[in-house]
């Protein structure tokens, strides 16, 4: 996600495609992964402790250290179990050679 505005969209998505894996039995490996102007999100705190409550849930988080290095933010700042990734692009392509699906809300 690279749209500061898009997050609360996405992590209802997430919510809800936990909530289906659920009550269908069907597993999923999610990892959000945050560029761009979205980065600035991880310092809101309502979206943090939704960070926290959807990892516990076992959703990873990632941070491209470029977005990060643009908008003035250093590892410290953001929620702890954040993964940083060198770069939001090519940790995306990685993911998708992995067989991971990616969904833009």
């Amino acid at each position: 996600m690279d749209e500061l505005e898009k997050w609360d969209h996405a992590l209802s998505n997430v919510q809800n495609l936990l909530a289906y894996g659920k009550s269908s039995g069907t597993s999923y490996t999610i990892v959000v992964l945050i560029n761009g102007d979205a980065i600035m999100g991880y310092l809101v705190a309502r979206l943090r402790d939704q960070v926290d409550t959807l990892q516990s849930a076992g959703v990873a988080f990632h941070a491209c250290h470029n977005s990060m290095q643009s908008h003035g933010l250093a590892d410290s700042q953001l929620p702890a179990g954040v993964t940083v990734v060198p770069a939001g692009v090519a940790d995306l392509a990685a993911l998708q050679d992995d067989g991971y699906r990616y969904i833009k809300p």
